[in-house]
């Protein structure tokens, strides 16, 4: 097959860098294939990215050797606008991306750009809106849709242009379950409807792979170290390896005594051979496996009793009625569709916006406090590290609390080092802010805040963006607070975090409290599960899948087993 992308012996150094970002890669892609480019933080992954879509080195300066050819057009000798033809890219950050100030605006700006006939326009805008079920939103503003509607509009308005590249970086960061499984599903049907050649950057493996793709690119430290299709690819411990974790199933398989590297197909789940001897290894297993008892609640810490709010008249579904207590040392999930209250819920409980109703501390009402007496018992790390970040340097911002509170410079120096070890980044201790990544950006108010010490951490998206070896550095330390004492409350959308670290959820759909529960209760729970856009977890699929009598206990049992294996790691 003809190669649409191809990298000879090609290496880039930025030039604010020392040394090479990538080393002597050798890739090829072929036209309408689907390939997933997996890696840690900082492997490379969104450099190639940006060498495919021309940023490098029309925008992102540097040295390049070797070639990469993009639908045969060196990117050392072709404009960005030439390249923008052959490569569309949809951003992490669809916010980032809106211009228009309506759907139907925003879907139409390249065709406005290209000066097409305003009668041609409104019929390809159409077009487009009709094939991703945007239709009845072509006049609403795209910063008030879901997540999942946002990914959709961004998707229409690059698809316009029929590009015969669909550059996708990290689609499933900032979606809830069900709107990533939908993302997904619609990247596969416009790629099988259109024969678009798909590239994905994104850490969340065993989502993407809900949907078939043909190969997996993975890289690390700059160099590719596997380019292999997908099933062969998790037949081996590469991923592992380099810091990636492969699917939630193949480890129960594994850990059930199945031998994958005999299977014709791993993914997606369905694609499992009905083998009833694969069945009997995971029913053995689910027999033999006892789970260690839970801890118990301690006493109440924080009460909210119909707590609410409503940003406008118009908003369509305020957050209202909130009642449920904290107790001293619980690990929360607070879980649920984009849009429903979440973030509402922890910006009221931390003095940011008035809420109807009431809380309390300890039985005592918070109303009369400050924010800054609030943030004596309640850190609150935000899910955008840029509405956080205040100084230029990594050691000053995570300083900066403790230095308010005139803690010793001593002590400073320690605690912060600490911190910065927990959160993967103490050989950037001296960096200035400016030059990282998102994902290390986040990495830096979490340890701003985990230095502090607060009773209660409220975290927002802590993990979006990190690969595995981060995010379990940062849950593994989150754990041992909780473990000594702290109470933590997560809003998330990643369900692995909330089954294996959490041991209660509340649980959100249109701005109310719709369940407070286990988590394992909640993912079982099928009516559940999709109120709140949820998805059930690959670990119920899989005991599904083998019609295991008790597929909950299967689940909760692995649960267990995965926690205790991850403490003893960490020990």
């Amino acid at each position: 097959m003809t190669s649409l992308i191809e990298f000879r012996d090609f290496s880039f150094q930025y030039d604010s860098q020392q040394e090479p970002t990538l080393h002597e890669i050798n890739l090829k892609i072929a036209k309408g294939e689907k390939v997933l480019l997996a890696g840690p933080s900082g492997s490379g992954k969104s450099t190639l990215g940006k060498c495919i879509n021309g940023l490098i080195p029309n925008l992102d300066k540097g040295t390049i050797t070797g070639q990469c050819l993009i639908d045969g057009k060196d990117i050392s000798q072709t404009d960005l606008f030439a390249l923008s033809f052959t490569t569309s890219t949809i951003l992490q950050d669809t916010d980032a991306q809106f211009i228009g100030l309506t759907v139907g605006e925003d879907i139409a700006f390249s065709l406005e750009n290209d000066c097409v006939p305003q009668d041609e326009m409104k019929k390809t805008v159409a077009h487009w809106a009709g094939e991703l079920g945007l239709s009845d939103l072509l006049t609403q503003a795209p910063q008030s849709l879901s997540g999942g509607q946002k990914q959709r509009v961004a998707l229409a308005g690059v698809l316009v242009d029929e590009s015969p590249i669909l550059l996708f970086d990290e689609p499933l960061a900032n979606l809830d379950p069900a709107a990533g499984y939908q993302t997904m599903r619609l990247i596969d049907q416009m790629q099988k409807k259109y024969g678009a050649t798909i590239i994905i950057i994104e850490h969340r493996l065993e989502e993407v792979l809900t949907q078939e793709v043909d190969r997996i690119v993975l890289v690390d430290d700059g160099k590719i170290i596997a380019d292999q299709k997908t099933d062969d690819l998790l037949k081996q411990d590469l991923l592992e390896q380099a810091g990636v974790r492969e699917p939630l199933y193949l480890d129960a398989l594994k850990v059930a005594g199945v031998d994958v590297t005999a299977l014709d197909k791993l993914a997606p789940l369905e694609k499992l051979p009905d083998d009833p001897a694969i069945r009997e290894k995971l029913l053995a297993w689910q027999e033999s496996y006892a789970p260690l008892a839970k801890p118990a609640s301690g006493d109440a810490l924080l009460t909210l009793d119909g707590a609410g709010h409503q940003y406008s008249p118009e908003q369509k579904y305020p957050l209202k009625g909130v009642t449920a207590t904290i107790n001293q040392g619980d690990f929360i999930s607070v879980v649920g569709q984009n849009g429903a209250g979440k973030t509402t819920l922890c910006r009221l409980i931390c003095g940011f916006l008035l809420s109807e109703g009431t809380i309390s501390w300890k039985g005592e009402d918070l109303a009369g406090y400050s924010i800054k007496e609030r943030a004596d018992k309640i850190g609150y790390v935000m899910q955008d590290p840029n509405q956080m970040i205040s100084q230029t340097m990594i050691f000053d911002e995570v300083a900066l609390g403790l230095r308010l509170r005139q803690v010793p410079e001593e002590e400073v120096k320690e605690r912060v080092y600490q911190a910065l070890k927990v959160c993967g980044l103490y050989p950037f201790r001296n960096w200035p802010i400016a030059a990282l990544s998102f994902g290390q950006k986040k990495r830096v108010t979490i340890a701003a805040i985990l230095v502090l010490e607060p009773d209660l951490i409220i975290l927002d998206e802590p993990t979006a963006g990190q690969d595995w070896k981060t995010y379990t550095e940062i849950m593994s330390f989150l754990k041992k607070l909780n473990e000594s004492g702290k109470t933590i409350m997560i809003i998330t959308h990643d369900m692995h975090l909330m089954l294996e670290y959490t041991d209660r959820s509340l649980v959100f759909a249109k701005g109310q409290l719709i369940a407070d529960t286990s988590p394992i209760k909640l993912l079982t729970d099928e009516k559940l599960v999709e109120e709140a856009s949820l998805r059930q977890v690959s670990l119920y699929q899989l005991a599904d899948f083998y019609h295991l009598p008790d597929p909950e206990d299967f689940t909760e049992k692995f649960v267990g087993y995965e926690r205790a294996r991850l403490e003893a790691e960490h020990e």
